[in-house]
């Protein structure tokens, strides 16, 4: 961006501020529905409470939460303070990405990628289950990635199968072993598939970061998360989604230059 035209910059920053906001929106609506077995489909939004349909003057993203003070206009039923939250935490990931990544479009692309990784990381946290329809739109907005990718095209797709099959049989396999050693299933398929789609993203040597940086999400979330919020019979277990689609996000803003940095340090880079 230009660095010496603020207003450019202010113009740009607040659309990308917009555009990310209205995609979690989105995203999080998805997500609810999902878990509650509803069709995505479903006609339009309503009060979780009431089930009012909500107007348009009930959904601008942020803006509605905070001026209705967290109350539906119908009803006065208090709605989660999730939806101005996960908003706002949208917003905030998209000027990230386009300060990473600048006026080109790898971050449309990558904000696109977040947004699904949004969506793992909601349902995951709620249900303890990531659908596969997740995965799926993850490969083929990377497929049609390919489209606009900067990079040679037979270099975008073995860098990404690779880090993809690498990473995912490597998880797989240990959640294998652990699986016989603590007699439970140590890793869900969902999130080993998942492994296997920021692959796809990241690369192999990016990706293997990321498998280090959700771990350590993962404990800290495991140490976060109150009784009320354990999945029920099986209150050991922890949603590893959100972990992963978060260290996967971090990984995209600077896991480049860092496992370049670390491999530069033995003259591998």
């Amino acid at each position: 961006m230009p660095a010496n035209d603020w207003g450019f910059t202010l113009y740009i920053t607040i659309l990308a501020a917009v555009t990310g906001a209205a995609g979690g929106s989105f995203v999080n609506c998805l997500s609810w529905r999902l878990v509650r077995g509803q069709k995505v489909s479903k006609g339009r939004s309503c009060c979780p409470s009431c089930g009012h349909v909500l107007g348009v003057l009930d959904l601008v993203p942020v803006v509605s939460w905070f001026a209705l003070r967290g109350r539906c206009r119908y009803c006065g039923e208090r709605i989660s303070f999730r939806y101005a939250a996960v908003e706002l935490l949208s917003a905030f990931g998209a000027i990230c990405l386009l300060y990473r990544f600048g006026l080109t479009p790898a971050a449309p692309y990558y904000l696109v990628f977040s947004l699904i990784l949004l969506g793992v990381a909601l349902t995951d946290l709620e249900s303890y289950e990531i659908p596969d329809r997740f995965h799926v739109a993850a490969i083929l907005w990377w497929c049609a990635g390919a489209l606009i990718t900067e990079q040679p095209l037979g270099s975008y797709i073995i860098k990404g199968l690779l880090g993809g099959i690498l990473i995912a049989g490597g998880m797989l396999a240990v959640s294998l072993v652990f699986d016989r050693l603590l007699g439970r299933e140590s890793l869900g398929g969902g999130d080993v598939k998942l492994f296997f789609v920021t692959g796809l993203y990241l690369g192999p040597a990016v990706n293997l970061l990321n498998v280090i940086i959700s771990c350590l999400l993962a404990l800290i979330l495991a140490a976060l998360l109150p009784d009320s919020g354990r999945k029920p019979g099986d209150p050991a277990a922890i949603p590893f989604g959100p972990a992963i689609a978060a260290g996967t996000w971090l990984c995209l803003l600077g896991g480049g230059p860092l496992v370049s940095w670390y491999l530069g340090l033995f003259g591998l880079s």
